[in-house]
């Protein structure tokens, strides 16, 4: 029996098979007025053809907390009920064709204010429709301008915009919760050396700058049921010392994302989802098929964490290797999928699974 299309039981969640769409920001709500960060005909296009290719469970993208909390002004929000209402005909969309339907929080922190990729990605003026930024430190990212270093008070607030958020997921219908903990963005920016440079307790010594991580995840885990999984993402490394001998500058490893997920477990993290990268924007990062997967091995050899691999996983021997070898429990596809949304149905012809295809789609089998 094919390890890819076996079912995988979270909490009391059982999710039809392990190959699932990764988080990918579309860009394209609405920037500003009622419907500012609602999904849209582009969003509902574009989750429900992936919905139909056999997938497991759809995460959606990086989805805001706060206005402030977008990538880019086109970004989603659930920072509001109309944003929340909106996303109900996403998950019965998605339940009605056995799709376990989750959802990505996140805030952007430094990195912000950014244009959509197709215009540059670079920042955004305020009075051009962006705004400022906030971190743990005042420690520009790139060429983007330096942000506000948050106070203490102005953490819990937003400890307390990410349960508020989980709440809305959970009224929407959402099953699975994933909090955003990689790339650079806010809680990454906590996490890592290289963009924290605090000296309260938020900052310093690896205790330190896991709290705010923890904190986040014990709120959402407060308002989320104890019969439905939480995941984190996680950036496994900064590529930066640690990978890269030349560059001198100390970053996150994948030691302590070991030491992280531990502390994840512990704090009711039901499952990790292993990436890389993004907390420094010149950092050399060496990339192939599968290049993260060794570092979501290193989380499930070393610790009781369940662990999603993703990063050019393209194939399906190669999906299927992964998971059978024991390296990860479920792989998760992004620009995969977007060049073919029914890779899923594909892969189960070539490994002797069945397809569910939808009986619409019977005729082609």
């Amino acid at each position: 029996m094919s390890t890819l299309f076996s079912p995988l039981k979270l909490r009391e969640l059982t999710i039809p098979n392990r190959a699932w769409m990764a988080p990918m920001c579309q860009y394209q709500a609405d920037p500003t007025g009622p419907q500012a960060g609602v999904v849209n005909d582009w969003h509902l296009g574009h989750l429900f053809a992936r919905a139909a290719g056999g997938l497991g469970l759809i995460l959606l993208e990086a989805t805001a907390v706060a206005p402030e909390g977008r990538i880019t002004p086109g970004c989603l929000g659930l920072w509001n009920e109309t944003q929340a209402r909106a996303l109900t005909r996403v998950t019965r969309f998605l339940e009605e064709h056995d799709v376990v339907p989750a959802i990505q929080l996140a805030h952007s922190g430094r990195k912000g204010s950014a244009s959509a990729p197709w215009l540059g990605g670079g920042p955004v003026a305020p009075e051009q429709g962006g705004w400022d930024t906030v971190a743990p430190s005042a420690v520009a990212y790139g060429n983007f301008p330096t942000p506000h270093e948050l106070s203490v008070d102005e953490i819990q607030r937003l400890v307390g915009n990410f349960a508020d958020a989980a709440r809305r997921a959970l009224d929407a219908g959402f099953k699975v919760v994933e909090v955003h903990g990689a790339h650079g963005f806010l809680i990454n920016s906590f996490l890592s050396p290289h963009s924290n440079h605090r000296t309260d307790a938020y900052g310093g010594s690896f205790e330190r700058r896991a709290r705010f991580a923890l904190e986040v995840v014990d709120a959402v885990r407060a308002v989320w049921p104890d019969e439905l999984p939480v995941f984190f993402r996680t950036s496994a490394t900064d590529w930066l010392a640690a990978e890269n001998p030349a560059d001198n500058r100390q970053g996150w490893t994948g030691d302590d994302t070991v030491r992280l997920a531990e502390e994840l477990l512990a704090h009711g993290v039901d499952l990790l989802d292993v990436s890389s990268g993004g907390v420094a924007h010149d950092a050399r990062i060496t990339t192939g098929p599968g290049y993260q997967v060794p570092y979501a091995a290193a989380v499930r050899d070393r610790t009781d964490m369940p662990v999603g691999a993703v990063g050019l996983i393209t194939e399906a021997e190669q999906a299927e290797e992964i998971l059978a070898s024991g390296k990860a429990d479920a792989v998760l596809l992004g620009r995969e999928l977007l060049r073919d949304p029914h890779w899923a149905h594909r892969a189960a012809g070539q490994l002797g699974a069945a397809a569910r295809w939808p009986e619409s789609y019977g005729y082609a089998v």
